[in-house]
Formats: structure tokens, sequence, C-alpha cells
């Protein structure tokens, strides 16, 4: 998905269709130069305020995974367009993982009943089985809606299908149903990581019938982390346990703040955590959950920075991640600043991050919903809007509805976390990677 735009950035890798087209290559520029060490970012609770504009920003991004789902088959549209009704039939299986957790807390949070999610999710279950094509368990990253059929030669994606697997173990958590439990089972215990993994510690993105194995390879930290967690959990096809030790962990500092990072937009932080609770735990490595509070806290920091250049940008207004724009799609975010920057918003950016910083988070989201009306619509907040140019997106995105919708529930109550990590392949997959629980110090910083 958008781990393919960042390999274009560095001239190394094929570049796929998002909805809107083609990216241009982006630049990188040096950082700016801080001498006075920061204080780290300090979690707080959330307000009832707080708690009511959530409920309302979950059931509607909940509405979007019902509505522009195939009751039939369960995919879930990669994109819609809020003004119009939007026919569109491409589907991802990544939204479709965020959808199937959607599921799980649509139910749990009375917005869909007991007896409608499960039926939803036992169609789903079935169609990936039996239908959806898929090469050594792992299924095309795009994919249409009715059918199942690979859409704009995309790549068997290892990171998508981690998203959709990670999916479909909530659901066998959460519904504790006999059907979904053996489709569940199934569908994990085919995927080969062994093949994936065959000649290197480093996954590939993926795999074309056209030309085999990509070029690229999940090296450097960013979301890959519940990838070789699962894999590494996989009772049929496990990885071997040195592939976790195998990727880079780049230590970067801004602003008196040190963190493991990569050249990447502020979601590569977010999306594994978004089912893997790393909450008083660590690897031979670092605190992962400390180390995204953090990183987000640099983002937001680095937004401040930027508010020089563009006035929008304030403690109550931050968050640049790979999104829309007015040109079209573009990865953009940092430090260091990546992409041509302009002002835009993309509000999935401080929402994947709730759970990290709530306070400074939910500054943001307040003053989004309260202050730029074209920037809430149906399904929640827009992909991304401008308020410097009076630009608006005209869409949603299914994975960044999703991280924001699981973010704010696990910030909420922590339930996408309890329900996924009582699945033994998580477990195992911490243990094998040589988590082991600790109590956090006050003062969150990668050692």
């Amino acid at each position: 998905m958008r781990r393919h735009l960042l390999k274009q950035i560095a001239g190394l890798g094929i570049c796929l269709p998002f909805g809107r087209g083609i990216l241009p290559l982006l630049a990188t520029t040096p950082d700016q130069q801080h001498t006075s060490p920061a204080q780290p970012p300090v979690q707080t609770s959330l307000s009832q305020t707080d708690e009511q504009l959530l409920e309302e920003l979950e059931r509607a991004n909940f509405l979007f995974f019902w509505e522009q789902a195939n009751p039939l088959t369960g995919m879930v549209k990669d994109r819609c367009n809020v003004h119009n009704n939007d026919t569109g039939v491409v589907a991802s299986i990544a939204a479709t993982g965020f959808g199937l957790t959607a599921l799980c807390i649509g139910q749990k949070r009375g917005y869909v009943s007991m007896v409608d999610a499960r039926e939803r999710v036992v169609a789903s279950l079935r169609f990936l089985w039996k239908k959806l094509p898929a090469h050594r368990g792992f299924f095309y990253h795009f994919a249409n809606i009715n059918t199942g059929e690979r859409m704009w030669d995309s790549e068997v994606s290892s990171v998508d299908t981690t998203i959709l697997l990670c999916g479909i173990l909530t659901c066998r958590q959460h519904f504790q149903h006999s059907e979904i439990s053996l489709l569940a089972y199934q569908i994990f215990n085919r995927v080969d990581w062994t093949w994936l993994s065959e000649d290197t510690s480093l996954l590939p993105h993926g795999w074309t019938p056209e030309i085999g194995f990509l070029p690229n390879r999940w090296d450097y930290y960013s979301e890959l982390m519940m990838m070789y967690l699962l894999g590494l959990g996989s009772a049929t096809y496990p990885l071997r346990v040195e592939t976790w030790n195998a990727w880079k962990r780049t230590t970067f500092e801004y602003d008196g703040l040190r963190y493991i990072g990569s050249f990447a937009p502020l979601f590569v932080h977010q999306y594994s955590q978004a089912w893997f609770d790393f909450r008083g735990k660590r690897d031979k490595y670092v605190d992962y959950f400390q180390n995204s509070m953090v990183a987000t806290d640099v983002h937001r920091r680095f937004c401040l920075e930027l508010g020089k250049q563009f006035p929008d940008y304030s403690d109550d207004l931050w968050g640049i991640t790979a999104s829309d724009s007015q040109k079209g799609y573009v990865v953009w975010g940092g430090p260091p600043s990546m992409g041509p920057i302009d002002g835009t918003i993309v509000p999935s950016a401080s929402a994947g991050s709730l759970p990290f910083l709530p306070q400074p988070v939910m500054r943001v989201l307040q003053n989004v919903k309260n202050r730029y009306g074209g920037a809430w619509c149906r399904y929640g907040f827009v992909n991304a809007f401008n308020p410097l140019k009076n630009w608006y997106d005209t869409d949603v995105i299914g994975i960044d509805l999703g991280i924001t919708m699981l973010m704010a529930e696990n910030a909420r109550t922590g339930f996408v976390w309890q329900t996924f990590m009582k699945n033994p392949e998580a477990k195992r997959g911490m243990e094998r990677a040589g988590f082991k629980n600790y109590q956090p110090s006050a003062t969150p910083l990668a050692r």
C-alpha cells in the first residue's frame, strides 16, 4: 500500500495505483536544528466532552464499514466519495481487515446487533476462505468488491494480508462462534510465512505472477512489526526468530527527544499498535508504545515549526501523514520534512495516535469538528483538508477511517487490544520475539 510510495521516494520501488493515480517523486529536506531539550509528553485522560466526540466519531466511522462493504462478500471499498452515490468497485484487503475489527467494536457499542454483525463476519470469512484469490495464503492488495477479482495488476501483499489477518483474529475472539473460529483458523493457518522468508530474513513487500517477489524488503522500523509478529506466532509455517532482529531500528533525535523511527509518515508508528498491545512490554531494543508517544509528540512539534510557514498549523491543528491532497494522493510528513507540504491537515494522523497522546490529539479533533464544517461528513472526518486554500476532500479512505476508529476505541477502553491479544498467535509471536513485561520509566525516551 503506502509503503510502495515510500520506496518510490528513495527511487527503489514501483508505484501502484491509488484511487487518484500516480504520485510525483517527493523530496526530503534537512531537519530544523534544535538545541534546547524538551520535556517528554505526558499521558492524560479523556473528558466527558472528549468521550462524546469520540462516540460520534466511532459511530460515523462504523457506518462506512457497514455501508461501503458488499454484504455478500464482506469486502470493503478502498475509498469512497462522500458527495455522490459512489459506485466504485475497488476493495482493499487492508480496509476489509479494519472493517472486520469495526464489526466487533460496532457490536460491542450497539451500533449493530449481534445477529447482523455475526452474519456479516461469517459471509466475509466464507468468501475469504473459498473464493477470494490467494497465493500461499496471501491475498492480492486490491480486489473487486463484488467478485474478488484482482484489480490493477496489484501485488499479493504481505502487510495488507497481515492487516486482514488481524481483523480475522479479532473476530474469532470477540464472537466466539464455531464457524467463525473454524474459518479463522483455516485462513490464518494457510498463510505460508516460510515461503515469504525462504531465502531472506527481511520479508518482501509482496509477489506478483508476472515478476515474482517484489525487490523491496521490510527492512526499517515501520508498520512491519505486526507482520513479523504474526509470522512468528504461526503454528503451521512460522518465521525464524532471527527475522525479528533483522530489520533496522534507527534512532532519530528532534527537539531533545530520541526515538526509533524511519523516513516515513506518522502512520508507521500506529498500525501495528492498533491490534498489538505493547503497553508495559519491551523487547531487547525498546518500549514501542512509549516510542510512539515520543514520535507523535515529535511530529506535533514539527508541525508547530511549520507554523512559521503555514499559519494554520498550531497546537490546535496539526497532523500530516500519507493522504489525499488538492493535487492527488501524496506521501508526506516528518520530521525530516517529506513531500510538498502545503498546510494540509490529515485528521487520521493525529487520531491514529489517540492512545499515545490523548489530550493533545483531542485538542485537534475538537477544533476540527467545531471550526471546520467541511471536514466532517457522514463517515466522520474527510481524508484531508487545507484551511489556507479552503479545500476539503470529497473522499474518505478505508484504512484511515479504520485507524481512527480502532485507536479511538483503544484510547477509551482498550477493547481491541484486550480482544486481539487473547489470540495464541499474538501471544506466541511476542514471546518468540523476546517481549517481557516491565515497569515503564516516567520518561518515555527510546534508549
